[in-house]
């Protein structure tokens, strides 16, 4: 009897720490959790969602210190998060309006910036994060990287939270996941034509400086969906395609969900 009340308890302590991670636990990484459906699960001090088939998502900022702690049924594990070397890349040749914008436009931007941030918080019960992403563009050349801290015509400013792919303008840009469009603008200041989907859970991708937009908000697009082409609008000094990925307001590294080489 003692040997069967052993064993039950360290399967229900099994149990409680039965967990997968899918991801690397360094700055700016997307992490996919597997846990036995049903559990309840806390990362830091944040409650989020778990699918009913036991999965669930967060991600790790460019610039976090601290170890990560999860809380699964009341049990915590904790990872240490890795730090990351960035570069540090120069734009010249930006229309100066664009580096340092006059006051009058202000106001727009404090808007468009309203209108993203919104987009980002979505908290949906959506599952289509789980889903491996696909390249947004075949055989693009890339030249910008997650975390290079940008110097804009001699000013140093806000490092690159995305992936820059060169490509000819008007080039077809492809949905990297199933979503749903949460905004579709043509014209924002800084990033030009630019679309926003949600895929669950607050993970969410953008699309910036496109030349056409092809899809609506509220629509619901496939993965590998032709979604747009490829521009230079906003602040741009040449045709390419900025991606960003999301963890609600976290900026995450698209590259840590991409195949890119």
């Amino acid at each position: 009897m003692r040997i069967i009340l052993i064993l039950t308890l360290l399967f229900i302590t099994t149990s409680s720490f039965a967990v997968t991670f899918n991801g690397k636990f360094i700055q700016g990484s997307f992490i996919l959790g597997k846990v036995e459906p049903g559990s309840k699960v806390i990362v830091d001090k944040k409650k989020v969602r778990v699918t009913s088939d036991g999965y669930f998502v967060f991600g790790l900022s460019r610039d976090r210190k601290n170890d990560v702690v999860i809380t699964i049924n009341k049990e915590r594990i904790i990872k240490k998060v890795l730090k990351r070397k960035y570069n540090i890349q120069r734009i010249d040749g930006l229309e100066e309006k664009k580096v340092t914008p006059p006051e009058e436009v202000y106001e727009r931007i404090k808007r468009e910036n309203k209108w993203i941030g919104e987009a980002r918080a979505v908290n949906s019960d959506l599952i289509f994060f789980k889903k491996n992403f696909i390249n947004p563009l075949d055989n693009a050349i890339i030249t910008g990287v997650y975390g290079s801290q940008r110097i804009l015509n001699g000013k140093p400013k806000w490092p690159h939270y995305g992936i820059d792919f060169a490509a000819d303008k008007g080039t077809e840009i492809k949905a990297m996941l199933d979503g749903i469009v949460t905004m579709a603008e043509p014209d924002l200041f800084y990033t030009g034509g630019t679309l926003i989907f949600d895929h669950g859970h607050g993970v969410s991708t953008l699309y910036m400086h496109m030349e056409k937009i092809l899809v609506e908000k509220g629509e619901k697009v496939k993965q590998g969906d032709i979604i747009g082409t490829v521009g230079s609008t906003g602040r741009s000094t040449g045709a390419h395609l900025d991606i960003r990925l999301n963890w609600f307001n976290v900026r995450l590294d698209p590259a840590t969900v991409l195949n890119i080489k």
